[in-house]
């Protein structure tokens, strides 16, 4: 945390929240959960952006021991924090906005996929998406834990989820700047827990 508070000086007011993301990231992995993410606009990019990191390699080189696996296919995969962006969807968003009602897209997922003991996180710079707010609603009623990333102001996201990370800006575009690094360091403390050190060569 020391080196990633020295490169991210204005975060350090955030220090405490996402320590206790981290944790909440941890949990789900340890109890065998998975990370439901959404977002909307350049949020929704980071969506993708965060499941890239947990799905796959991101520090580490994560070579994986199943032995269930022919040793061909083994070998080219990489152990996995799984994790779905609900954004990714686009089939079922659209059918469902059509259908029902677009606001609810990102709850029915959840509704479908989220089972206790995962982690919703949603991505809102305002805290106050009304389809992520249904969507971190819905993860409360399902026993999932919840954690949002926004900006500085007290918003019902922060209301609603067990952890808000709140970064120091107002503006979207500085808010999704400082969300960056953010997820960046809790993807790859999370890759370090369950995956070790090993640097990818």
């Amino acid at each position: 945390m020391y080196d990633f508070m020295k490169r991210y000086p204005a975060l350090i007011s955030c220090r405490e929240d996402i320590d206790a993301a981290l944790g909440l990231f941890i949990k789900t992995y340890e109890g065998g959960g998975k990370a439901l993410v959404c977002g909307n606009g350049g949020s929704a990019s980071d969506s993708g952006h965060i499941v890239g990191e947990l799905m796959k390699g991101f520090k580490s080189r994560r070579r994986v021991s199943d032995n269930r696996l022919p040793e061909e296919i083994r070998a080219k995969l990489q152990g996995a924090l799984p994790a779905i962006s609900l954004v990714s969807q686009e089939a079922l968003i659209s059918a469902f906005s059509n259908d029902a009602d677009a606001e609810y897209a990102y709850a029915q997922q959840v509704y479908g996929y989220g089972k206790e003991g995962d982690l919703f996180i949603g991505i809102s710079t305002s805290g106050n998406s009304k389809n992520i707010v249904a969507a971190a609603k819905t993860a409360k009623a399902l026993g999932l834990y919840t954690l949002a990333l926004t900006g500085e102001s007290e918003s019902l996201l922060s209301q609603i989820c067990d952890v808000t990370v709140r970064v120091p800006e107002k503006e979207t575009y500085k808010v999704q700047e400082l969300h960056l690094p953010v997820y960046h360091y809790l993807c790859a403390e999370t890759e370090k827990r369950f995956f070790g050190g090993e640097e990818k060569q």
